[in-house]
């Protein structure tokens, strides 16, 4: 590709503001699909209730059974904010803070009956923050909703922004595709699991002018024993979300499919020979985004900006609530 085409700047559009979804859909089947054909150019509009005529009973879709975590946190008086961004430990936490210059190494911050100390400041800033006791998540602790919705989390957000299949903690943001399907849609989709813990990175803008000096954020990952199987017996792989697709192409980037547990920082963007991924169903992602990016590579950059100019023009909703993107 020419120096143009790596550019951050040809991965943007313009959207605007009142198309952005800030809160879930009615009902989570309700959304809006649009369905984009790789081979022929051609970009029709459905429903999520069609996704089940998509797939064949020997294909397999493969979802991210992360479950994300209460990770905002304000101090007692209300002057402090945390975002932990780790959950294995309950008592040493990372976290981002704000604002920094109250939270140097040495400091405190009260979070109901316990006492934060800042350990380590980290070189990208985060904090290390140790905890004399464990701190009550139930009762102090909010889901960190995307910054574009402009509003702190409420109560239905404890259900609609976590899929109906969450199972492993540890993520900071949901896995946005999944959150279309119902149990009853599950039951009759030929599926397999794999972990991803969406971090806080997943919103991060890219400030490099040209994408190759992008710097990936880590996430973990898990890609079980049975679910290589099942993937690898499938006729097409169908990801949803690209969570997954970063999962599945990690441990196929050497052109067998690795099972394990462990971290993963890779970054998709045009050109990229897919190994794993058949079809793609996707929400719908940030302009400049390494997201938008990620499907650019699958569906190639034109396609996909003429798919988000039709979306635009037919009034889709979009991010982590809204309408989401099936290409095949």
């Amino acid at each position: 590709m020419t120096k143009t085409e790596l550019e951050t700047a040809a991965f943007d559009y313009h959207l605007p503001k009142e198309l952005i979804a800030t809160h879930p859909p009615k009902e989570r089947a309700s959304s809006r699909l649009l369905v984009v054909n790789r081979a022929t150019g051609e970009i029709d509009h459905a429903k999520i209730g069609d996704f089940r005529s998509f797939v064949s009973d020997d294909d397999l879709c493969v979802f991210n059974d992360t479950r994300v975590m209460p990770a905002r946190f304000y101090s007692t008086d209300g002057k402090k904010e945390l975002l932990r961004l780790d959950f294995q430990d309950e008592r040493r936490w990372r976290c981002l803070v704000r604002p920094g210059k109250k939270l140097r190494v040495g400091h405190t911050v009260e979070i109901g009956e316990t006492t934060g100390t800042v350990e380590e400041i980290l070189e990208n800033g985060d904090r290390i923050i140790s905890f004399d006791q464990a701190v009550d998540v139930s009762a102090h602790g909010k889901l960190a909703l995307p910054h574009y919705m402009e509003r702190e989390s409420e109560p239905m957000d404890e259900a609609r922004y976590q899929t109906v299949f969450a199972a492993q903690d540890g993520a900071v943001a949901a896995p946005t595709a999944g959150l279309h399907f119902t149990e009853a849609m599950m039951a009759q989709l030929p599926h397999a699991f794999v972990t991803l813990h969406v971090g806080v990175g997943t919103f991060q803008p890219v400030r490099e002018a040209l994408i190759t000096n992008h710097r990936m954020h880590t996430e973990s990952y898990e890609l079980s024993a049975d679910a290589a199987s099942q993937i690898k017996a499938a006729n097409r792989v169908i990801s949803v979300g690209t969570t997954v697709t970063r999962v599945l192409e990690h441990c196929g980037r050497s052109g067998e499919l690795e099972l394990g547990k462990d971290e993963t920082n890779i970054f998709i963007y045009p050109p990229y020979e897919f190994q794993v991924v058949d079809v793609l169903m996707t929400n719908f992602h940030l302009p400049q985004s390494t997201l938008l990016m990620l499907v650019s590579a699958f569906a190639g950059k034109e396609l996909i900006l003429e798919a988000y100019a039709k979306a635009i023009e037919s009034e889709y909703r979009f991010f982590s609530y809204g309408d989401a993107m099936l290409i095949v």
